[in-house]
């Protein structure tokens, strides 16, 4: 591992402008497993039943039995070695941000203060109808006799997530873009670069003169075009190549 490291540590440069592209895999250590994996969500439940627009406003009881089962796994994670070792690089000036796919907000948790939420975040909720905020330590006590959450209106109160059907909110989108156009380095974490638009920001730092590199479990759509690569957890790799930069600057 130490090899590839050092290829990644030769990449990043000293001005601190590397945007870290995180997908599931950077959580899985945390007890949230990936969606698509055996034993995730939608290994139980059928996305196009229950994370749709369509689902929203046709069946909101499903979507909300999904929905309590999404927030217990995430209301019981912590973040792990791997979102601590980002928050350490930004707080010592040597990642400018975080573009997370992720929903859990343990980026945020583990100290990071600079993440785009490409996807949204369960830390939020508002009502669908009336956009009226509701209180997202309320999602914890909703059960099955009182789901679905319904607002004062009558409309169903959801996450701020982006649903199938719905657009990436357009700040998310052009702060993303602006970063990765400017990124000396752009470092995939836990991601296979499968999901459309997010995959294309790391050919955008390229496009723009850039380097990518990939940290990841299994390789991803994007490894033949990384400057550099290392197969291995997050959690084990991510806090090493901490020490290595933050050694050599110190």
């Amino acid at each position: 591992m130490t090899d590839a490291l050092e290829r990644i540590a030769q990449l990043w440069p000293a001005s601190g402008e590397v945007v870290v592209l995180t997908g599931a895999g950077i959580s899985v250590a945390s007890g949230i497993p990936d969606f698509r994996s055996p034993g995730g969500l939608w290994s139980r439940y059928d996305p196009m039943q229950v994370a749709t627009t369509d689902a929203l406003e046709n069946n909101p009881a499903e979507v909300w039995r999904f929905l309590m089962d999404a927030v217990r796994v995430m209301s019981s994670a912590a973040p792990n070695p791997a979102h601590k070792a980002l928050a350490r690089l930004e707080q010592a000036g040597l990642v400018q941000a975080i573009v997370t796919q992720n929903i859990d907000g343990l980026h945020q948790r583990a100290g990071s203060k600079n993440v785009v939420e490409f996807h949204g975040s369960m830390a939020s909720y508002r009502c669908n109808a009336c956009s009226a905020p509701h209180d997202a330590e309320a999602a914890k006590a909703i059960t099955a006799a009182t789901a679905p959450w319904r607002c004062a209106c009558g409309g169903v109160v959801r996450p701020d997530i982006v649903f199938f059907g719905e657009p990436i909110p357009l700040d998310a989108l052009n702060k993303s873009g602006q970063l990765a156009c400017g990124a000396g380095l752009t470092l995939i974490v836990g991601t296979a670069c499968e999901v459309a638009p997010a995959s294309s920001l790391p050919l955008l730092t390229k496009q723009y003169g850039g380097k990518v590199a990939e940290i990841n479990l299994i390789p991803g759509r994007l490894a033949h075009m990384c400057d550099a690569s290392l197969t291995a957890k997050a959690e084990d790799a991510l806090p090493a190549l901490a020490d290595m930069l933050l050694e050599r600057r110190n």
